[in-house]
Formats: structure tokens, C-alpha cells, sequence
């Protein structure tokens, strides 16, 4: 069959999501023809593409049509809109000649789940939404915008989208849970993680890139990841100054919105640190450089973010610090696998009496780490794509057999 990918951002576009756009358009594409409509590189891209009301280039098997929208950098609100708005009005026409037998829409821009549904009702095909974010969920708990009408128009609107879509395929348990209290059908919402892939070896502690992201500190909680609105910041923050002489540095390893913010709020503070991003090849020693890991969602935003670094982290084998409500996707699986401890989102003294567990016990670290690594034994990433894969396969099995669920 003939599956259309909308999404916007897709390599050389350096977003989660475009990476996870390219694989599951390149595990479908072993079966399938697959089309993907994305917009000009604008995603801290690793190459630029001069405009074209419309570029076509092939990428491992994959038909990419790249429409000319805006490649404003991102970190403007109001160029990163106009990136967003320029990919719409050329998108969704180009999608609509495209004529696929199914339609498979992710959430870059906030609304193309939307846009997504309607290609697939002008065009009478089946319609699978995969949701990377819950929007506009995300944009209100974020204080990206504040509730409004417009803002109850788009809630409106999304949930049309939910409705028609044969399947909905979320990150995990609790982001369902949200979707299902939208009044979609439980049968039509599956769980399907990022998973992970597996290192093919770690480097030594000793190793000096380990080392220079240690810091120096005896015990390092690291925290790797985009430094946006969602985790419990200032928790961590509070956490780091009441340990300030317990031999424990706090690490943070990215950018994003809150990251200067943060860093001049604790510019004095002696056991805090900021690091750049990495190159991928350091990756592993990332990994090795703290001795338990934080994913972090601050209370609220369970099940509307899903931290998917999570499982590169069990995969390294490292312990997990999750920083977020008990009923979140990760709390559950530290709390169920047994690979590291939960804390409250909103009580600092939690977190570091969390740490301090850890630190004060080498043993249940060390067997936190062995845990991490069969949890992320149940999570591959072929595993994952490939039950991704089905989901796609079924919707149109069982539209042409005459049953279109979502409709």
C-alpha cells in the first residue's frame, strides 16, 4: 500500500521527532510505499536547503516531498510560527494530490493531527494519529497560551481528529489515559513506545569524556535532555542547594527555553552544572557519566509528555531517578521493574532523600543498573517499530474490508 507520513520536521532535521518520523517511515518503507510530506529543514538542521516551492529527494527507500515553507531558527515563537503556518497552506494541498490509500499524521506542527484528518476525509482514507505531544493540552500546561476561546475552538477541533482516526497511537499508559478521557473508543487507542536500541559497549568510568562530564563530583545525578517547560525544575534546583555539602553535583546536559533561566538562577551555587548538548558519538559516555539518571515531569503534564529517554538510559544499564507523579508512564516502570526510585515532582526533600539512597548503597545501584537492562530488553526499538508497523497494516486491512473505524 501507499502510506503518507505528515509530519514536519524529518532529517536533516535534528528533533525526536523527526528521528522517529524517519524510522517509522523507514521500517514501513521495507514493505510499503511511503511518502512523506515534511517542510524545509528548520529544526537546528545539520544542512540547509535553498527555497523550492516543492524539493523531492529519496532517503533509504523513503519518497521525502519537501514543500517550501519558511526555515526560520526556532527559537523565536513568532518565526517558529510562521515556519508552522507556511508548512500548512503547502502542505495539506500537496497531500491532497498525493492520493495514498492511508494517511499517518505526528504532531509537528502542534496541529497536524488536524490537518492530518482532514487530508484523509477529503480524500476518504483511513487516518492513523500518532501523538508525540497531547496538544493543545501541552501549549495550556506549558503556559505556552492561556485558555481561551480559540483555545477551547482548537480543543474542539482535536478531538474531531481523535474520533475519525482509525487508530491513535500514543507513548505510553498514562498519555492513553488522557485519550480516552476525551471520549475516544479504548480499541482504537494503543500504546506504542519509542523503545531503544542497544549500545555496543560502554566506555570505562575512568575514560576522560566520562570524566569531564563528572565534573568532578564523587556522585553525579545527571540529567540529559531538552531543558523545556515540562520537568520540575526548580524541585531539582531546591534539591542541589540542600545538597550542596553531601559530595553530590547536579548535571544538566542540553538546551532549550528555560536553560538560561535556570543556569543564572543558580549561577553561585558550587555542586550545579550546565553542559552543551554532546555529539552523538558521546552518547555512551554520557551514559557511564552519572550514577543515576533523572527523568523529570513536573505535576500536570503526566501522560501530555512522554520522556522517551528513558529507555536509552535503561539500555546503558544506569540507574533511573524518575521526578514525577506516581501515575506517570516512567514512575511506573522504575517503580515496577525495580531499576531506580520515584520521587515527588513537587518535594524537593524527596529528591534528595532519593539520591542519598542511592549514593549511600553501591550494591542496590549496581543492581538498579542490572535491572535497567533487562527492562529495556521489553522495549526494543525493532520490536516497537514493528508493532507500529501492524497497527498501520490493520487500519487498512480493515478498510477495505469495509469497516472504517474511525468513522
Amino acid at each position: 500500500m501507499h502510506i503518507l507520513l505528515f509530519n514536519e520536521y524529518y532529517p536533516p532535521d535534528t528533533s525526536a521527532t523527526a528521528k522517529m518520523a524517519a524510522q517509522v517511515a523507514e521500517k514501513l518503507a521495507q514493505r510499503h510505499k511511503v511518502t512523506v510530506v515534511a517542510g524545509r529543514p528548520s529544526y537546528d538542521p545539520d544542512e540547509f536547503y535553498p527555497f523550492a516551492f516543492l524539493r523531492r529527494d529519496t532517503r533509504n527507500n523513503v519518497q521525502v516531498e519537501r514543500v517550501g515553507s519558511t526555515a526560520f531558527p526556532r527559537h523565536q515563537m513568532r518565526r517558529r510560527v510562521s515556519n508552522y503556518l507556511s508548512y500548512l497552506a503547502l502542505a495539506v494541498p500537496r497531500a491532497l494530490e498525493i492520493r495514498p490509500d492511508i494517511i499517518l499524521a505526528m504532531t509537528d506542527p502542534p496541529v497536524a493531527g488536524i490537518a492530518g484528518a482532514f487530508v484523509a476525509r477529503m480524500s476518504g482514507r483511513p487516518f492513523v494519529y500518532n501523538i508525540r505531544d497531547l496538544y493543545p493540552d501541552m501549549a495550556v500546561g506549558g503556559d505556552i497560551v492561556q485558555p481561551s476561546h480559540w483555545v477551547d475552538r482548537w480543543e474542539r477541533m482535536h478531538r474531531r481528529a481523535l474520533n475519525q482516526a482509525d487508530r491513535v497511537i500514543v507513548l505510553g499508559e498514562d498519555m492513553r489515559a488522557r485519550i480516552l478521557s476525551k471520549g475516544v473508543s479504548p480499541d482504537r487507542v494503543v500504546v506504542v513506545r519509542d523503545g531503544t536500541s542497544f549500545p555496543i559497549s560502554m566506555p570505562a568510568p575512568s575514560d576522560p569524556v566520562v570524566q569531564e562530564i563528572r565534573c568532578g563530583f564523587p556522585f553525579v545525578a545527571l540529567h540529559a535532555g531538552n531543558l523545556g517547560f515540562y520537568g520540575a525544575w526548580q524541585t531539582l534546583l531546591a534539591a542541589a542547594e540542600m545538597l550542596r555539602n553531601e559530595n553530590v553535583g547536579l548535571v544538566f546536559i542540553g538546551e532549550g527555553a528555560n536553560r538560561g533561566a535556570l543556569q543564572s538562577s543558580v549561577a553561585a551555587s558550587l555542586n550545579v552544572r550546565f553542559l552543551p548538548f554532546r555529539p552523538a558519538e558521546q552518547i555512551p559516555h554520557v551514559m557511564m557519566a552519572g550514577d543515576v539518571h533523572i527523568v523529570t515531569v513536573r505535576r500536570g503534564l503526566e501522560g501530555i509528555v512522554v520522556p522517551s529517554k528513558l529507555y536509552s538510559i535503561l539500555a546503558a544499564g544506569r540507574p533511573v531517578l524518575a521526578v514525577a507523579a506516581p501515575e506517570s508512564d516512567a514512575a511506573c516502570i522504575v517503580r515496577e521493574s525495580g531499576c531506580g526510585l520515584s520521587a515527588d515532582p513537587d518535594d524537593p526533600s524527596a529528591v534528595v532523600a532519593a539520591i542519598c539512597q542511592l549514593r549511600d548503597d553501591p550494591e542496590q545501584l549496581l543492581e538498579m543498573g542490572r535491572r535497567a537492562r533487562e527492562t529495556a530488553e521489553k522495549y526494543a526499538r525493532v520490536n516497537e517499530l514493528e508493532k507500529f508497523a501492524g497497527i498501520i497494516e490493520e487500519a487498512q486491512r480493515n478498510n477495505n474490508g469495509g469497516r472504517h473505524l474511525g468513522s
